[in-house]
């Protein structure tokens, strides 16, 4: 039977659609396994850890996980929890949002009464006994701080008030702590717009001096000086860039301008701390006159090539949602700069030496070294550059014209594409009968004759449960 062109596309649609239909159920029941046996198997104590092994014998995060401990740090607890309101927000399933109210539940158990969290949370009476947690009765002297390194503080607030939006704030003990995290948030901001790295009392707003960065007088001190590193304002592990998006969705979800506010003096501290010529980068941290400064044994003062990508990013993020031109500014200088700082293969030194630029290493016994032949092993000193997909949306922003910027702060809605298909398929396919996906792989933390092969990953989970709820979203009728 012969059909004319014109037919082709009424004959096939049907065969497309059904075919669409069907992946569509199959991820909603994929969806559905998988966190059902994370919240029903997985979960101990109200909380995540990283990794497992397939049997849940075993449990780590950074180090292994004593027992009565859930972890925060990512790919941990409210990195799950956020999955969880995601999924809810692409199905509109309450089975989710019960999942993230259960997350959100260990989080108030475990924020402390400076405001934020710390790495982990205990449930042991003793270990918890020790620390100021909020849920606990005050003492003088518990611990009390609040931690917003390596995305703790951040990614917790962030996972309470996309949860309090979801339960459309109705649930007035997480409504609470999550106007609380933000509260510490903006007290613990200096007045020139960056945050330390801790704190148990809100820093003293007179100690930073409002001023561009710039050098030392004379050589840098060859080790650490100052013993409470942690009160200078950081840029360490991502904290801002993972900080800053923060204060815009609590800007969008409560039309609070305060929130909009302390993130552009956040973007405007990126500014004041790109150094002058010959290095027009950024330092992990900076001291209270705006000095690169060591931090840890192993953080020397010194400009950054890896905390950099985060800062550029920060930078055009900021130019989408303000379009002021400012926040372009820095990046060409900085583009250029760090182009003449790669390494072989595409790589850029996680640290360079102020002045000379020479790559700057420690070795095994933690002096500093310009050779990278006795590196330790539990810190990253290179990086794959990021310069490349960082100047190509550079360019494009700048060319944007101010009704195009607008767009680009909408919300994207559309066909799922070939793409995300594909990664469907691949995931569902992974997905085992129990709901789980296990992966090729060892325990860290658990000795090198440790017997295990197969782990369950926990940023994996994070990973495959982010893919379905972007189709369900988009295939949504």
């Amino acid at each position: 039977m012969r059909y004319t062109l014109s037919l082709l596309p009424l004959l096939i649609a049907p065969s497309l659609q059904a075919d669409e239909a069907a992946l569509r159920e199959e991820a909603s029941k994929g969806l559905h396994k998988a966190v059902d046996f994370f919240r029903t198997q997985v979960c101990q104590d109200g909380g995540y850890l990283w990794r497992y092994s397939d049997d849940l014998s075993k449990r780590e995060a950074e180090g292994r996980a004593v027992k009565g401990q859930t972890w925060i740090q990512p790919p941990g607890t409210p990195t799950i929890g956020l999955a969880f309101v995601a999924a809810h927000e692409a199905t509109g399933d309450s089975f989710y949002l019960d999942a993230a109210r259960e997350v959100g539940a260990t989080l108030l158990k475990g924020q402390l009464r400076s405001g934020g969290w710390k790495a982990s949370i205990e449930f042991d009476p003793a270990a918890r006994n020790l620390w100021a947690f909020r849920t606990e009765p005050p003492g003088s002297k518990k611990r009390n701080v609040t931690s917003f390194d390596d995305n703790t503080t951040q990614a917790s607030t962030m996972m309470m008030i996309r949860l309090d939006a979801a339960l459309k704030k109705k649930d007035a003990a997480i409504h609470e702590a999550a106007l609380y995290a933000l509260d510490a948030i903006l007290k613990s901001q200096y007045p020139i717009g960056g945050w330390p790295q801790g704190y148990s009392e809100f820093p003293d707003a007179s100690r930073f001096a409002i001023k561009k960065a710039g050098y030392h007088q004379g050589d840098y001190p060859r080790v650490s000086q100052y013993k409470n590193y942690w009160e200078f304002c950081t840029l360490n592990d991502g904290l801002m860039s993972d900080l800053l998006p923060v204060l815009l969705e609590a800007a969008r979800i409560y039309d609070e301008p305060k929130y909009r506010q302390a993130a552009e003096k956040g973007a405007n501290f990126l500014i004041l701390a790109q150094m002058p010529d010959p290095q027009p980068g950024w330092a992990q941290q900076y001291d209270f006159e705006m000095r690169p400064t060591w931090a840890r044994k192993f953080e020397p003062p010194a400009i950054t090539g890896s905390e950099s990508a985060g800062v550029m990013q920060m930078l055009l993020l900021f130019y989408r949602v303000t379009g002021d031109a400012k926040y372009l500014e820095p990046l060409p200088r900085a583009l250029a700069y760090y182009k003449t700082c790669l390494l072989e293969g595409n790589q850029l030194a996680r640290f360079y030496e102020l002045k000379t630029n020479k790559p700057l290493y420690m070795n095994k016994n933690y002096g500093l070294t310009y050779k990278d032949d006795d590196l330790p092993t539990h810190y990253g000193f290179k990086f794959n550059s990021k310069l490349d997909s960082i100047e190509k949306e550079f360019e494009r922003l700048k060319k944007l014209s101010a009704e195009d910027l607008k767009k680009e702060n909408l919300p994207k809605k559309g066909p799922p594409g070939d793409a995300l298909t594909a990664q469907v398929k691949t995931v569902l396919a992974a997905l085992d009968a129990q709901g789980r996906w296990i992966e090729e792989g060892r325990l860290r933390f658990h000795g090198p004759n440790d017997p295990t092969t197969k782990i369950i990953n926990c940023q994996a989970f994070v990973q495959n449960v982010a893919i379905l709820s972007a189709y369900l979203a988009a295939t949504a009728p």
